[in-house]
């Protein structure tokens, strides 16, 4: 029928990411956590929380943990496992926070971490790098209710526009759905372009955070290259 719509135009059809579906596979995160973690020791212990490995520490177990819960035959409680996920997540978030704003205020006060334009491009980088692995977690983990809640169709309206979901069902892979991959992608862009490119945020939450995400993007990038553009001089 083509009056369901103004204009007489067809209904849109129903994309398979509104469908239930099988439990997103969480290797990817895993293995992006322990490139956060490895890239957060590898920031000097002055920019950063005291003692410098009590946080990756922490993310450590919190990971152990959560593999745990994964064992065939180990009772887990979804609500349980979540909340160590965000736990997880924030912990991340938060430290490197720190060392971006330890590392912009070092720059300022003209205490920055080291005379060697490669050395200071090197943190800078890690800090960067950690800052798009977190909040591309973040994303994952909270758009339709995260990936449990996408998995089991719970939420039909999205926080985040992916271009598939407003494609023509025939241009779009049977069966597709947004994985952790899409959702790094848009912490990658938003970091690059300082907006959003092929995916828009929808909700407050998300945009808030696309804008919390940039701004220690923008600030730790732009004072870094200054400082060792100035170093090179």
């Amino acid at each position: 029928m083509t009056g369901d719509r103004p204009g007489g135009a067809p209904p849109a059809p129903a994309g398979s990411w509104r469908h239930p579906a099988d439990p997103e596979d969480r290797l990817p995160v895993v293995v992006a956590v322990a490139a956060a973690v490895l890239l957060q020791l590898s920031v000097p212990a002055r920019l950063g929380l005291d003692p410098r490995w009590l946080v990756p520490a922490l993310e450590v177990v919190l990971v152990a943990t959560l593999v745990g819960l994964r064992l065939p035959g180990t009772p887990s409680s979804a609500r349980a496992e979540r909340s160590l996920r965000l736990l997880l997540v924030a912990a991340i978030t938060a430290d490197n926070a720190w060392s971006a704003v330890l590392l912009d205020h070092s720059i300022l006060t003209g205490q920055h971490v080291a005379a060697n334009a490669l050395h200071l491009l090197t943190t800078g980088g890690a800090v960067y790098a950690t800052n798009v692995i977190a909040f591309g977690i973040w994303y994952w983990e909270l758009d339709r209710g995260g990936p449990d809640a996408r998995a089991a169709g719970e939420r039909d309206r999205p926080d985040f526009l992916f271009p598939q979901m407003t494609l023509d069902a025939g241009l779009v892979p049977a069966g597709w759905r947004p994985q952790f991959g899409d959702y790094l992608f848009v912490a990658w862009t938003n970091v690059v372009a300082f907006s959003p490119t092929d995916t828009m945020p929808l909700t407050r939450w998300a945009k808030a955070l696309m804008t919390a995400q940039a701004a220690v993007a923008l600030t730790t990038t732009a004072l870094v290259v200054a400082r060792a553009v100035n170093i090179l001089q």
